[in-house]
């Protein structure tokens, strides 16, 4: 049996982090993933011919070095891939009642994009004068 969840979106918001009482570190944010909306099987298109897309939002959690990762270097509206398994929680408020909640527990996250800040910056130059030829 198997819990495996991929998901492509964007970011929704800058990712938070916060640390447990025991230092593991935690880091949240949200995922939007989009598709097209149907009706009786065709995709429903708006007044200019558009698509019509459906979104909904994920949140997702990652831990220690992958979220110090996250938080490092991802930004609201950048793409990525996260690769991880459903979680669910029960809790119970203040008033006594039963609360429930579903969330992403992230194993893996690859960049779709790069962050605004570096998508001007030039390129990293590399010294290739130690490749062999073939």
């Amino acid at each position: 049996m198997q819990n495996i969840v991929i998901l492509a979106g964007n970011i929704g918001q800058k990712p938070e982090v916060r640390s447990t009482q025991s230092g593991t570190k935690i880091t949240n944010f949200t995922l939007a993933t989009s598709r097209p909306r149907l009706s009786e099987g065709r995709v429903m298109r708006d007044e200019n011919g558009y698509r019509v897309m459906d979104t909904e939002w994920h949140r997702i959690t990652c831990f220690n070095g992958l979220g110090k990762t996250i938080a490092e270097h991802c930004e609201k509206g950048m793409k990525v891939l996260v690769h991880g398994r459903i979680h669910y929680t029960k809790w119970t408020d203040a008033t006594g009642t039963d609360r429930y909640g579903c969330e992403i527990i992230a194993e893996k996250v690859d960049f779709l994009s790069r962050p605004k800040s570096a998508e001007f910056e030039s390129p990293e130059l590399v010294d290739r004068d130690d490749e062999i030829p073939f």
